[in-house]
């Protein structure tokens, strides 16, 4: 008896480790339980691996998850050595909705591409312009629509929505090689920055935005 439970111990425990090394393979949005169960440079967040905020990783689109309620990944794209999740959804949209601020140039030859999705115009840099995730820009809902964007100084300002921010395709011209978006963008011009007194060289700030 005593040898029996011994080996029902040691093949418990190779069961163990074999899962162990499986849940070491996870990538964006896989299963996990300890911060080593997931590849390369991400880590184990609520349960799923994703980008470190210590290390900077890009990876999965940004260090902090960007699947609150039922929004989930449709799939991935890799270009220029960097994966992201694809997205069709974005966050329920509130009085106060969570979001990270990221700055584009919507004038002609700017990091922006195309023409501006809403108008089929540039807009230049000292315009209040923003552009959207795609489930936000909601297939052009939002278009010409005043939205009010708080930073974390208690400072606000109002921008007009002209352009998606497109968290479903990337990597060619008419996104200006970028990858998608993820799926919680405000992509504000430098007339938006301003007025929120925020620093350009940031690229990335958390704020919270609502319809004006």
């Amino acid at each position: 008896m005593a040898n029996l439970a011994l080996i029902s111990l040691c093949l418990f425990a190779i069961f163990v480790s074999f899962s162990l090394q499986g849940n070491a393979l996870s990538t964006c949005n896989g299963p996990c339980t300890t911060l080593d169960d997931c590849s390369g440079e991400l880590i184990c967040i609520d349960g799923k691996c994703n980008d470190d905020p210590d290390v900077g990783t890009n990876i999965c689109g940004g260090g902090s998850t960007p699947t609150p309620g039922d929004c989930e990944p449709t799939g991935s794209m890799t270009c220029n050595g960097e994966t992201k999740s694809t997205y069709q959804c974005s966050p329920p949209v509130t009085s106060s909705t969570p979001a990270t601020l990221t700055l584009n140039d919507f004038s002609e030859g700017g990091d922006g591409g195309a023409p501006s999705e809403c108008d089929e115009q540039y807009h230049d840099n000292d315009e209040r312009v923003v552009a959207l995730s795609t489930g936000w820009y909601s297939g052009g809902s939002r278009c010409g629509r005043t939205i009010r964007i708080t930073a974390s100084n208690g400072r606000s300002t109002t921008a007009t929505v002209v352009d998606e921010c497109d968290s479903m395709h990337g990597c060619d011209e008419e996104h200006a090689g970028q990858l998608p978006c993820d799926n919680n963008i405000v992509d504000g011009s430098a007339a938006v920055w301003d007025a929120l007194g925020l620093d350009q060289d940031l690229g990335r700030v958390p704020v919270t935005w609502a319809m004006a």
